[in-house]
């Protein structure tokens, strides 16, 4: 743990990542997260066009309001690539033309571990490597992969029960952390290759969560689900309503490609879904409905603005983990660290 901290030093013990949620994970959020001792991540996704605006924006709340220990190589935040989707000759470029590159860079979901390969290699030389590279893996096999083809500072373990997405075959976190990290440190023993550092994610909303993938292995914890109800977070109201309102999360949110052919963001690799709320463009699709009937449907709940994530009446997709009952409140994002960390004392229900 304390390896992990000293590698960006403005982090407090145990380090507590915010995931970058596409779309959601933006400059205000991030920076509240790590002046608070944690890591944000910006959310460039597949869509890098939005990343130098980002970045840019971060940059000037930076020096309105500096984060204390943060380094004068790095920008004290990590971004995150949805690998398959997004371009990496425009996401070098933007890191590249950087006066300080950030600490990290998350990077998830490769088509191919060639793919993987060409990131990590690209964005080390695009940040002289000065940029950890992080890998979000859900099985030792891709862990494995990831060890030969990209070398990684730390790996990002997600479980089963994490929310947006993750892959359809994977374990929870109380039986992946230990078995992942026997296996890379196995690895790396036998190979001479430096031991990464371990971050868990999926199903983790409070310190009792923190504390227990703590115990499991890992060196801290990155959440998203928790997030949503940051009140940094872009996020409309009807979504930001709907986590609140989610109880049961293991009966009342479902991994599927419902949401993402409803959506048109296709194109992930095979065995990828999207972990969201149940809602009734999801029954409809179980119930066997048309394509083009639901798609209709979800349509116009978008043009309802709010009103598309309203109570029984929600089609709008709400991307959450199982963990999303645990949500209650909305809050700032760096008293979300605080808490997690166990620095403010919550009362519980």
């Amino acid at each position: 743990m304390a390896s992990i901290t000293a590698s960006y030093p403005w982090t407090t013990a145990p380090l507590i990542a915010g995931a970058p949620m596409r779309l959601i994970s933006g400059p205000s959020m991030v920076h509240a997260i790590s002046s608070a001792g944690g890591i944000g991540f910006l959310a460039a996704g597949t869509d890098v066009s939005t990343l130098p605006e980002n970045l840019s924006t971060f940059q000037s709340l930076l020096s309105a309001s500096p984060i204390p220990g943060a380094p004068s190589d790095v920008l004290p935040i990590g971004v995150g690539f949805i690998v398959w989707g997004a371009d990496l000759t425009l996401a070098t470029k933007a890191l590249s033309e950087l006066p300080l590159p950030p600490a990290a860079v998350w990077l998830f979901a490769p088509s191919s571990s060639s793919e993987l390969n060409s990131w990590a290699s690209g964005i080390r030389s695009a940040t002289k490597n000065k940029s950890k590279i992080w890998v979000q893996v859900s099985c030792i096999a891709d862990a494995i992969d990831a060890l030969k083809v990209a070398q990684p500072d730390v790996f990002i373990i997600q479980g089963a029960d994490a929310g947006g997405h993750g892959r359809y075959a994977s374990a929870g976190l109380i039986s992946l952390i230990p078995e992942l990290v026997d296996a890379v440190r196995l690895y790396c023993v036998t190979n001479g290759v430096g031991v990464p550092g371990f971050i868990a994610a999926g199903g983790i909303a409070d310190e009792r969560g923190v504390n227990a993938v703590l115990a499991l292995g890992a060196d801290g914890a990155a959440l998203g689900t928790r997030f949503l109800a940051a009140e940094e977070a872009v996020i409309r109201k009807g979504y930001q309503d709907a986590v609140l309102r989610a109880v049961d999360g293991g009966n009342s949110t479902v991994r599927t490609d419902v949401y993402d052919k409803l959506r048109g963001t296709v194109g992930w690799p095979e065995g990828y879904g999207g972990r969201g709320v149940v809602n009734l463009s999801y029954a409809d699709a179980l119930q066997g409905i048309s394509f083009e009937e639901n798609e209709k449907l979800y349509k116009l709940a978008e043009g309802a603005g709010d009103k598309g994530w309203e109570e029984g009446n929600a089609r709008m997709t709400t991307y959450a983990g199982t963990a999303v009952g645990l949500v209650k409140t909305v809050a700032k994002a760096g008293d979300i660290v605080k808490e997690l960390r166990g620095e403010i004392v919550v009362k519980r229900i």
